[in-house]
């Protein structure tokens, strides 16, 4: 069975990082971690597997997009 998550990046400020979200397919927040720091919010919602696929994902994705994940 394949899992449908939504990842977006969120650019930060000078004061607060640039963060992922992981979003489940109702837009509830799965994960919410900075690109640098992922293991513990990946560990959390026992995606840590995925960590290498995810954050290939994140460093290319443009600021405020969204792109669509399936596990």
């Amino acid at each position: 069975m394949k899992h449908t998550m939504n990842i977006i990046r969120i650019q930060g400020t000078k004061k607060i990082p640039d963060y992922i979200q992981i979003r489940d397919e109702n837009f509830t927040l799965i994960a919410y971690f900075r690109l640098n720091n992922p293991t513990r919010a990946l560990t959390r919602c026992d995606l840590l597997d995925k960590k290498d696929e995810i954050l290939a994902i994140a460093s290319q994705l443009p600021y405020g997009e969204m792109r669509k994940l399936e596990f």
